[in-house]
Parts: structure tokens; C-alpha cells; sequence
């Protein structure tokens, strides 16, 4: 009887004895726009980003009711006060003309990124999946690509087949398609090794299909960074060949564009030019948060619990 009792205690006591031990911290999987969002720098360019883009969605659609003129009106003298921010070289209403020209500052970024995201993705992803002869082949031709400068190339191009909007967003889209295909090619060499790759290809599965249904949807972090990246880069370059004549033409309201026409009275007027400046300041250093959010999202993916 009394081992029997003894046998108790010790159960008991070892049951205390493992209560006691601390457990293991656990961890969570936590989704991607949580992780970013987690982030005090996440949140502030995801503000700052949505304000600019608000602003460049809506302000077309305000006119002329919020300033009683169209963005392409005569209203006054050149450079004369007028409303809140004066007029402009050939005495257009500044406020209407920033209004209605960050639209296609913005719509035409994204379609090149966009642009150059597919491209790019595409071709890292088959340079690593297929490898060999291949693979060397491209990247090869890819470095050739990338020791060309990005905007050096996008002026030859721009002045051989002209100022177009659609030349505008092919150029840059597929000038950012080397450097994207580096990074899609990196990160698809990290996880064709996988298991689930493996058992894909034992299965006899199309590669279109194990591209994109299982390689894909493994790289998206890197592909994200590079996407924040790449649409920083496109609104610097937009709002460049804007400013050198070579993006919309006049009368179009472009940002990059006022800034060109308003430069020459900076000191007499300059809202003209303080306006767009401030706006694509403010656009590219929310996207740059963003892009840094991005990066540091996708190197953890779980919290503890």
C-alpha cells in the first residue's frame, strides 16, 4: 500500500515538474499586408502613398467645379496672381493644372512596372527552371541589357519612334525587365529544389503549370520588394522625359511637364513649379517606405504568440 503511495507522489510530482517547465514561445503565420502594416514606416508611406494617389485619381474629376476652370483654360496673364497659386507660363490656372496632371503621371508608372514585372518574372523564372545552356545564354544577353542606362536608353527609343504615351510605358517597362528577371531568377533557384517542386514533376506536370501554381506563389516577397522598387524608379523616369520634352506634349496637365514650362519664373512665380515638385517628392518617398516595409515583411513571416 504505502508503494502504491509512493508511486502517486512521484507521478504527481512529475506532473508538477512539467507544468512548471516553460514552454516554447509559438509562433503564428501572420499574412503579408499585416507584416507591412505592422511597420510604423509601412504605415506612414502606405498614408502618404494613398494621399498622392487620391489626389491625381479625383483631381481630373473636380474640374471645373473646384476651380471654376478647365486645365487647358486661359485665364489671365502669364505668371500673374490668380486664385490660390497663380498662373502659369501661358496664364493657366496653376491649381487646375496640378489637378488634372498626376493621372497619367501615376497610370503610366504602374503599367510600366506592371510591364516590366511580367517580362522580367518571366524570364528569371525560365532562365532558373529550364537552367543550362539556356539559362547562361539569357542571363548573358540580360547583362548586356542591364549595362545599357535605363533613361539614356529610354531617350534614344523615345526620339526614334517619338513622344507617345504607349513608347513611354513600353520602354521603361521593358528597360526595368532585366533587373527584375536577376531577382526573379534568384529567388526561383532558391526553391526549385524543393520537395513540392519534385513531387509536381513526378506527376507529369505541365512546367507552365508548375511555374505558375508552385514556383510562383514562393517568390512573391522578393517580387514585391522589387515591385516597390521598380515604381519608384518609374515615376523618377516619367516625370524626367516629362521635363525634357519628351513625355506628353503640350496642352496636356502633366506634373513633370509643368514643372519644364514654369522653371524659366521660379522666383517670380513658383508655385508652378513647387506644386508638381512637392507632389513626386512626396509620391516617391512613400513608395520608397513601402518598398523598405516590403523587404522586411517578406524576411519573417510569423510573429510569436
Amino acid at each position: 500500500m504505502s508503494t502504491d503511495a509512493n508511486s502517486l507522489d512521484d507521478l504527481k510530482s512529475a506532473a508538477t515538474d512539467a507544468a512548471e517547465v516553460p514552454k516554447e514561445s509559438a509562433t503564428t503565420y501572420v499574412p503579408f499586408y499585416k507584416r507591412v502594416l505592422a511597420q510604423k514606416q509601412g504605415k506612414i508611406g502606405l498614408a502618404i502613398t494613398l494621399i498622392i494617389v487620391v489626389l491625381a485619381l479625383c483631381g481630373p474629376l473636380l474640374l471645373p467645379w473646384a476651380t471654376g476652370n478647365t486645365s487647358t483654360e486661359f485665364v489671365t496673364k502669364p505668371f500673374s496672381p490668380y486664385g490660390l497659386f497663380g498662373s502659369d507660363n501661358l496664364g493657366r490656372d496653376v491649381l487646375s493644372r496640378f489637378l488634372a496632371g498626376g493621372l497619367t503621371l501615376i497610370v503610366y508608372a504602374a503599367l510600366a512596372t506592371a510591364l516590366g514585372m511580367v517580362v522580367g518574372a518571366i524570364i528569371g523564372m525560365l532562365a532558373a527552371y529550364v537552367g543550362g545552356t539556356f539559362d547562361a545564354v539569357i542571363m548573358r544577353i540580360n547583362d548586356v541589357f542591364l549595362a545599357i542606362p535605363q533613361l539614356v536608353f529610354a531617350l534614344l527609343a523615345i526620339t526614334v519612334l517619338g513622344p507617345q504615351g504607349w513608347v513611354l510605358v513600353t520602354v521603361i517597362g521593358l528597360t526595368h525587365a532585366p533587373r527584375i528577371a536577376r531577382v526573379a531568377r534568384s529567388a526561383t533557384l532558391g526553391v526549385i529544389t524543393e520537395d513540392y517542386i519534385k513531387a509536381a514533376e513526378m506527376y507529369a506536370m505541365p512546367r507552365w503549370k508548375v511555374l505558375i501554381r508552385e514556383l510562383l506563389p514562393n517568390i512573391t516577397g522578393p517580387l514585391s520588394v522589387e515591385a516597390g522598387l521598380r515604381l519608384t524608379y518609374s515615376i523618377g523616369y516619367i516625370a524626367s522625359l516629362s521635363f525634357l520634352g519628351l513625355g506628353l506634349q503640350p496642352p496636356a496637365s502633366d506634373w513633370g511637364l509643368m514643372i519644364n514650362e514654369n522653371r524659366i519664373a521660379l522666383s517670380i512665380q513658383p508655385w508652378g513649379v513647387l506644386l508638381p515638385v512637392i507632389a513626386i517628392a512626396l509620391l516617391t518617398i512613400g513608395t520608397n517606405l513601402l518598398a523598405d516595409s516590403f523587404a522586411r515583411a517578406t524576411a519573417s513571416t510569423s510573429v510569436e504568440a
